[in-house]
């Protein structure tokens, strides 16, 4: 049984009041939200009352369109936003079957991250969205589509591409792929974001 302050699967912060809390400052209704993030009102509903856990993708872009940070929609803040972020601080937090780590300072132009992309794993979710991506492989094997062509990374590898191109990404080895990943945050809170259809997700 989760607490109050925990998910269902007690691995995510109460992520629900923040959501509604920063859509209504950001003064976007329910339907002009969903309908930005590609979602339904009845399943941006469900996230807002902790029906249903979003996954990492929904944070961004909800994010993206609220004009903040996942940081903030987890509830997460950095003192003084500080310069260096240590590893000891980098608490691991899950959504959708990732993991990832902040690796960055809330509040500023481009929020990065620490990713661990498993296996099988949202491999087929496609993504389209105002901005820029860069990415840059430390562990395992990444297959990232962009439009029609389709690339595989090995560690060391990166790649840096504008993310209205529609894009995928998928772990190719057992163990899952480990990577850093930075993007650009928009600072309109309207501003609009498609996200593609994920099979056998019904909004």
């Amino acid at each position: 049984m989760s607490s109050p302050e925990t998910g269902p699967d007690g691995d995510l912060p109460a992520v629900a009041p923040q959501l509604r809390a920063l859509r209504r400052q950001a003064a976007l209704t329910l339907e002009a939200a969903a309908r930005a993030a590609g979602l339904s009102p009845a399943h941006l509903s469900r996230l807002e009352t902790g029906q249903r856990q979003p996954s990492l993708p929904m944070l961004l872009s909800l994010a993206r369109i609220y004009g903040t940070t996942v940081s903030e929609l987890l509830g997460e803040t950095v003192a003084d936003r500080d310069a260096v972020i240590r590893a000891a601080d980098m608490e691991p937090t899950a959504a959708g079957g990732w993991t990832y780590r902040q690796a960055g300072a809330p509040g500023r132009g481009m929020q990065a991250l620490r990713l661990h992309v498993p296996f099988g794993s949202q491999g087929d979710i496609v993504r389209v969205h105002p901005g820029e991506e860069w990415l840059y492989v430390l562990t395992g094997r990444l297959r990232l589509r962009l439009g029609d062509t389709a690339h595989r990374l090995a560690p060391g590898d990166s790649a840096h591409f504008d993310s209205l191109t529609p894009h995928r990404i998928a772990a190719l080895d057992p163990d899952g792929v480990e990577l850093l990943f930075v993007h650009t945050l928009l600072q309109s809170p309207t501003a609009a974001l498609c996200l593609g259809p994920t099979p056998g997700e019904t909004p």
